[in-house]
Order: structure tokens, then sequence, then C-alpha cells
């Protein structure tokens, strides 16, 4: 009898950009003390008066950039967050209102927020199978959205779950490589099952002449099994951004895009992804349509049986009424809220880290995570990874006579990095969101200690989107939204921040 045991693998090595600057301060606020003292101490040799009048409201002034919240944001971005929420409400945009009866042009139902200037086109690949392609005309981008069934994680030897991470390794890192590409999120999606795709197979199957207690039996499976069991979708949407200074018809977009599919569905495949298609303009309504009304799920499954289409149209995906909140999100039949990361797991972890948290939750009528990536060019990851390097070299050897456990392990962690980067890994920044729908805002309590039992579980932390609830619920829809393409200080004067 052999004793020999498989270790199963564990991944890790994700690490926090290191921000530049002194201390919490930032690049910026570094900046600005330097300067400050510059300019001071030549003031000082007109006037020590003068000297101190500058001296106090620049320390006033930068004293709340070195005061940070847990997630790293400073007292300006949280004034700033409040203040803007201020400004919407008072402006009643945290109510929206579509339909025959609303103010809206054209009396249909757009999609609100975010979404309200997304216009949806349709191409073919090379198969000649229908694709949509959405057309985000504030920022010029266009999105593709990708649907899978990744294969299951029970009763599959580590070795071959080992392969599939590899190959989603080696996925995300041809994102690097990939021209134009702003960002790539993976959605999945969870709900109880309708029944209605059971029902729709087995009902018109049943034989009139069959023995009436294997007809009860039939009937009773297709009314009880959906109780117990529920289903899953992922998405993959891609966003694609053109060049600055470049115009281009979007007719050439969707042939450039149609040339690239088969390529990326092939990456998912051998990734674990299962059958990888993408989805034509219909079918993002429909997800988008039942994502704002879940109570409709049912109803566009029933017609996907029963015509093989529901014809839904991308300005009728929208919902008929929401309100904002400053934590809850309500539209039509449902109630949501959403959590953003704060902190990755530290350390190594297993393959089913996320297990608990991507498996449907008791009492919630539908829950997306939302993994978001922002691949970045080789270049610019090559200069990354050596700062990195040299942060973690010299805080390590500036703490000398001190515990240097951690300051150790952020040596081996960047030097690691290193070695993978050079061998030709990919560098990508992550993040998580997790949004959660129920029927009533009296039953988000319970959902959110729910939320908040599997995020411990799977070792993340993570705080609720409060005050841009409606923003980020939109983020975790396969549609594309990129938090960082959509915000009004620049991605890269913030990171200075």
């Amino acid at each position: 009898m052999s004793t020999d045991t498989v270790a199963e693998p564990t991944y890790g090595n994700w690490r926090r950009p290191t921000r530049p600057g002194l201390g919490s301060l930032g690049l910026i606020g570094t900046v600005a003390v330097f300067g400050g003292l510059v300019i001071t101490l030549l003031i000082s040799l007109i006037s020590l008066t003068a000297a101190l009048t500058v001296l106090v409201p620049l320390a006033l002034a930068l004293l709340p950039l070195a005061v940070r919240t847990q997630d790293g944001r400073n007292v300006y971005q949280l004034v700033a967050l409040r203040v803007g929420w201020f400004q919407r409400k008072s402006k009643g945009s945290t109510t929206y209102v579509s339909g025959p009866l609303s103010q809206r042009p054209g009396g249909r139902f757009r999609p609100p927020g975010l979404l309200s200037r997304v216009v949806v086109k349709e191409g073919r690949d090379a198969y000649d199978r229908p694709f949509g392609v959405l057309h985000h005309r504030s920022r010029n981008l266009y999105t593709i959205v990708l649907g899978c069934d990744p294969d299951g994680g029970s009763l599959v030897d580590p070795d071959q779950v080992d392969t599939w991470v590899a190959s989603w390794g080696h996925w995300l890192s041809r994102l690097s490589h990939e021209p134009g590409l702003r960002g790539a999120s993976v959605i999945v999606e969870t709900a109880p099952d309708t029944g209605t795709r059971l029902a729709a197979e087995v009902l018109p199957r049943i034989r009139d002449d069959a023995p009436e207690a294997a007809k009860a039996v039939m009937r009773e499976v297709v009314e009880r099994y959906p109780t117990a069991s529920s289903e899953m979708h992922t998405y993959i949407s891609l966003t694609y951004g053109a060049p600055q200074g470049q115009k281009r018809k979007i007719e050439d977009v969707i042939t450039d895009l149609a040339i690239r599919l088969p390529g990326l569905l092939a990456g998912l495949v051998s990734a674990g992804g299962g059958p990888a298609v993408a989805l034509s303009a219909e079918r993002i309504a429909e997800v988008v349509r039942v994502a704002y009304d879940p109570a409709v799920a049912g109803d566009v499954l029933e017609a996907r049986a029963n015509y093989g289409s529901t014809g839904l149209d991308w300005d009728d995906a929208g919902p008929t009424a929401t309100v904002e909140k400053v934590n809850a999100y309500e539209h039509d039949s449902g109630v949501s809220r959403t959590w953003m990361l704060t902190l990755a797991p530290r350390g190594t972890v297993r393959s089913s880290v996320l297990r608990g948290l991507l498996e449907a939750s008791p009492g919630t009528r539908r829950k997306r995570v939302a993994l978001l990536y922002r691949p970045i060019d080789p270049a610019t990851s090559a200069r990354i990874v050596e700062a990195d390097r040299r942060a973690a070299q010299f805080m390590a050897t500036s703490r000398r006579g001190m515990v240097q456990a951690r300051a150790a392990t952020e040596v081996r962690a960047a030097e690691q990095t290193a070695v993978e980067e050079a061998t030709g890994a990919g560098l990508v920044e992550f993040s998580l969101m997790v949004t959660v729908t129920v029927d009533a805002g009296g039953e988000l309590a319970d959902a959110s200690v729910a939320v908040r039992n599997l995020l411990a579980s799977a070792r993340l932390l993570m705080r609720p989107a409060d005050r841009m609830q409606a923003a980020a619920f939109s983020c975790t829809l396969p549609v594309g939204i990129l938090p960082w393409e959509h915000t009004l200080v620049p991605r890269e004067v913030k990171e200075a921040l």
C-alpha cells in the first residue's frame, strides 16, 4: 500500500502597489511638504511672522492627506464623496424614472446612470455567430461580453486544478499584450433556480399513456427540484479603447473584435472555462433586464424556451424606477447592496478560497461576484516590479534590531515577482466587488451578515460602497464598466494622492 500524499497547491504573492512619497502623504503631499519647507525657509530670512503665516496653513492643508482609513483613503477623498452625494441628492439625481409616463425622451426603459449613454451594436465573428458590442460614448470605449460554463472543482485532481490555474494566469498575461485593452472583468452570478428550463424539458416529454404513478413522480420532481438548486452564470467582459487622438468607425472596431474573438474563446476553454461563446446584443440586454428586475427572470427563461428568443432591445433593458440611498439601491422588484475589496488575503490561499462566496446564498434573490482586472503593459510592469523590489529591500535594511519577519517576507515576495516578470509573466491590478439583491429592504440586514461570514471564510476584507451604490451596482454587471475610467479625477492623480 502506498502512503504517498499529494500536497495541494497554494497560490498568492499578490502585493498592494507601493505608494510613492513620504509615509502616508503620497507623491503630491510629499512634493507639497518639501516645497512648502523651502518657501518657509526663504521667507524666514525676511520675517519670522510671515514664515509662520505660510507654515501654519500649509500644515493644516497637508494634515488631511496624512490621515487615512484602513483602505487607504484620505480625509479629502472622504469629504469629496459626501459632497458629491449631497449634490446628487439635491439635484434629484438619486431617483430615476423611465417609461412612457416619464420625462425621458422617447419613453423607453433605458438603463440609468453610467449606462445611460451606452449604445449596443451587433457584429458577426468568423463562424457567422452574432456578438454584441457596447459602445460607451462618454469614454469612447468598446466592450464585448463572453459567456462560459466553467468546469466544477469537485472530484478533480489537484494537478488538473493547478493546470487550470496556470492556463488562467497565461490568459490574463496575454491581456497585457492585447492592443487597446483597458480592462477586463469576470462576473459570476448565482440565483435560485426558477425551474422553467427543467419544466420545459420534462413536461412536454411525459406521455399520456404512461402510468399515473410515473407521471406523478415526474411532476413532483419538476415542482420540488428547483427549491433546492440554483443557477450559475459566468461572464467575462473585455473593454477596449481607441488610441489617443485616433478616431475609428464603429464598423472597423467591430471587425477588429471579430478577428480577436476565436483566440480569446480558445484561451478560456483551455483554462477550464468550458464551452465559451460571445453574447449577442439581445442576450446582454436580457442579463441587464433581469439584474434590475429579478422577478422577470422566469418570464425571460420561459420566452427563450418557447420561442427561442425574447426580442428584448437594449433601450428596454433598464428599470422602471430606481432610488439610490446611502447604503442601498432600490430598483423595480429588488433591493441591492454592493461591497468593494479593501484588502486581499495575506499569505497563500488554496484554489477553493472563493468557493463559498461564489455559491448561491440562501435568502438572496441574486448575487454577483465581480473580479476586475487592469492589465499593465510589459514596460510599465518591469518598472513597477523593480521599484517594489528596491522599496522592500530598503525597508528590510532600515529596521535592524527590530523584528524583521514581515520585512523578510516582503523581500522574498518582491524577488519572486521580479523573477516571474522577467521570465514572461504578466502583471495586472485586480479588485473584487460583490452585489447582493433581495426582495425587500428589511432583508438586507440578514444578507449583510451572510456576506460578512462568507468574506471571513474567504479571508477578504471589504467595505460597503456607501453613497455610490448605483455606480457600484453597474460595475458588477457584465457591461464593461471600469471604475478607474469613470472618475472625475484622473487615475494618475488619485494614485499620487
